[in-house]
């Protein structure tokens, strides 16, 4: 994460032995005031991150992964670890973005009052529409009894 940071495609940051650290993409992290809630989750954690959504580069070259997108909502990170082709990884947030989302997530979440729902006095399970009803012909009925029919003289 490095905010503010000019345009760039995997390139190298600093390398050290057999590791480079490359800067990957510089993606606009935006924020929805009904993500709220989310943002709200992913500041409570011990490590507040935010997430960042990649799939398989097409091409052979530098880049392995092609990063499509970046999200401070843990919600919307698993839907897309949920089909498999993506790969999300979890990035720590700075500080600045930190007080950033804190401040959004301040101003947009509004608790949701639970109301607990009230159940009609009318029994509506008593009566099954045609089921033991003697004014409908059924062939079949498992709540009438069965009558003998009597042999004509």
């Amino acid at each position: 994460m490095i905010p503010g940071a000019p345009p760039a495609n995997w390139k190298v940051l600093r390398q050290h032995g057999d590791a480079t650290e490359y800067h990957a993409a510089t993606l606009t992290l935006e924020l929805h005031a009904t993500e709220a809630e989310a943002y709200r989750v992913a500041l409570s954690m011990e490590v507040p991150s935010v997430y960042v959504m990649m799939r398989e580069a097409e091409e052979d070259g530098i880049a392995p992964f092609e990063v499509i997108g970046v999200t401070a909502s843990p919600y919307l990170a698993e839907d897309y670890t949920c089909s498999g082709d993506q790969t999300v990884e979890k990035v720590a947030m700075p500080e600045g973005l930190v007080a950033w989302v804190q401040a959004f997530t301040d101003a947009h979440f509004k608790e949701e009052v639970f109301i607990k729902r009230q159940r009609d006095k009318q029994r509506r399970d008593l009566v099954e529409d045609g089921i033991g009803d003697p004014r409908i012909s059924q062939l079949t009925d498992v709540y009438r009894a069965p009558t003998r029919r009597r042999a004509a003289p």
